[in-house]
């Protein structure tokens, strides 16, 4: 499925029915009284959070949500019906702008959540409404008022309480993967991961078991000018703004010739041109691919090079699960405390 994580839509919600002019037509009552209903309310349009979605992509194919307007209002005292409300679901995380004036409608953080992002117009009164001693058989009536019409801009900002970045092949799908029930795309070479994915890490065995979880989001590899587009990068990192903590990830890549340390640099120098306060969140980081060889050989000397910088590097392998248990333990325990203040 296309992962689609911004978007444009029209929203027109119905319009009200009219009111009806008529008139009692009883055996016996030859100057019967008024009797035109009420016409029925339009329906709104709602955006509804669902937690089981993950793109924006049903709205690329419906650009334009409409409402039913209102019945109009019948003889008899018969009201016309109310239309029926438009409902679509949008995934967690999802941010509702006015296209015009960019203004924040709402943020949809709640599964169930409903925003209603165009009214329904009210159903005109029927002429029963404008009987007076002075006019005992009006023949005038309301018109419905129109629905709201607006266009929103939708931006999908996922819900995480960790993002995980890194350069491209730094093993980040892998250890989502090894972690979580998440089954991200895996592959040796770069730019396997083309759009973010959530993965859940039990703690304690889960809720079920009495224990807890927490959620971290695997974003694109981000690469240098990030920051200012170059690999879709600031799509990528706006992903990171909702995470309360990051995990970055390293490691050795012979063939590209990079360093770690500078690899490093060269990600958080990105981060903080994107967003100083992403940059100031708490940061855990870790050498990754431990079951490799040179890897091994290659931590003593990095681990120091980062000490030196004032960086704690961590030593892992989502493969064996070397490191692993260590590195999820520093993980909630970051997390737990983020969610305390």
């Amino acid at each position: 499925m296309r992962f689609v994580d911004e978007c444009r839509v029209k929203v027109v919600a119905g319009s009200g029915g009219n009111g009806a002019v008529a008139f009692r037509r009883e055996k016996y009552v030859p100057f019967g009284g008024p009797s035109g209903g009420d016409g029925g309310r339009g329906g709104d349009v709602v955006l509804v959070g669902d937690e089981g979605m993950s793109t924006l992509l049903d709205f690329v194919y419906s650009r334009t949500i409409e409402a039913e307007r209102g019945e109009h209002g019948q003889g008899s005292d018969c009201h016309g019906r109310g239309g029926e409300d438009r409902v679509e679901k949008v995934p967690l995380g999802t941010q509702i702008h006015d296209a015009e004036t960019g203004e924040l409608i709402a943020d949809v953080t709640e599964h169930q959540q409903r925003v209603v992002v165009a009214r329904g117009g009210k159903g005109g009164r029927g002429n029963i409404h404008f009987k007076s001693a002075e006019e005992r058989a009006p023949r005038r009536a309301e018109k419905g008022e129109p629905g709201e019409e607006r266009e929103l801009r939708l931006e999908l900002k996922v819900l995480a309480d960790v993002g995980l970045v890194g350069f491209p092949n730094a093993g980040k799908s892998t250890f989502v993967a090894s972690v979580s029930k998440a089954r991200p795309k895996i592959a040796d070479y770069p730019f396997t991961t083309l759009t973010p994915s959530l993965g859940v890490v039990e703690i304690g065995g889960g809720r079920r078991a009495g224990g807890t979880h927490f959620v971290i989001a695997d974003i694109p590899g981000l690469v240098p000018g990030a920051s200012e587009g170059v690999g879709l990068g600031t799509r990528f990192l706006r992903h990171l703004e909702r995470t309360g903590a990051l995990l970055h990830l390293v490691t050795i890549d012979p063939g590209e010739g990079r360093d770690p340390l500078k690899d490093y640099r060269a990600i958080r120098k990105e981060i903080t041109k994107y967003s100083e306060a992403l940059a100031a969140r708490p940061e855990i980081v870790a050498l990754s691919k431990a079951d490799l060889p040179e890897v091994k050989e290659a931590y003593p000397a990095l681990r120091k090079r980062f000490k030196r910088a004032k960086i704690e590097l961590h030593l892992v392998s989502a493969a064996t699960g070397e490191g692993m248990p260590e590195l999820i333990a520093a993980l909630w325990k970051m997390v737990s405390e983020g969610r305390r203040t």
